[in-house]
């Protein structure tokens, strides 16, 4: 796929491109999955060359300014460069839910240290029975997400 054929597709709205034969659509999201991954692998690529380039003075103005993590700022030619390495905490479940009850027990409440979320597994939830179900089913929303196809040619046929 070339850079006129990229052009006319986006030039086509999508109720004309509907109107294409399905091995066309097919061939025309292959050809765009194909592009995707390449300039996916490119931009890594070159992301890892940014990487290894500004990392070691990223790292020396973090130490200077007396933090690990963040963002800095610095220039390099003409181009400003802005690096960030941004904080992950991550939190021991098992360690923060005795935590939790050793709180309630002095009698303080959860709540005014620890945000606390809960959660279903829908498969769990689609294995109980009914009379379990209803006590649950007010505090369940369903939402969809973007719906998605995949194309695939049948055997036999030629792209």
């Amino acid at each position: 796929m070339n850079h006129e054929h990229l052009h006319y597709i986006l030039a086509t709205p999508a109720v004309e491109l509907a109107e294409q034969s399905s091995e066309s659509l097919f061939r025309i999201k292959r050809d765009a999955a194909v592009l995707l991954a390449a300039a996916k692998t490119v931009v890594e690529h070159i992301d890892r060359a940014v990487e290894l380039k500004y990392t070691h003075r990223a790292h020396q103005l973090r130490l200077t300014a007396g933090k690990d993590t963040g963002v800095v700022h610095f220039d390099d030619g003409q181009v400003q460069v802005t690096a960030d390495l941004p904080k992950k905490v991550e939190w021991d479940q098992a360690k923060l839910a005795e935590i939790t009850r050793r709180i309630a027990a002095s009698g303080d409440d959860p709540a005014e240290y620890l945000e606390i979320a809960y959660r279903v597994s829908e498969t769990k939830f689609n294995a109980w029975p009914e009379s379990l179900k209803s006590a649950f089913a007010p505090a369940r929303t369903l939402k969809t997400g973007k719906p998605g196809f995949r194309l695939a040619l049948l055997k036999g046929e030629t792209p």
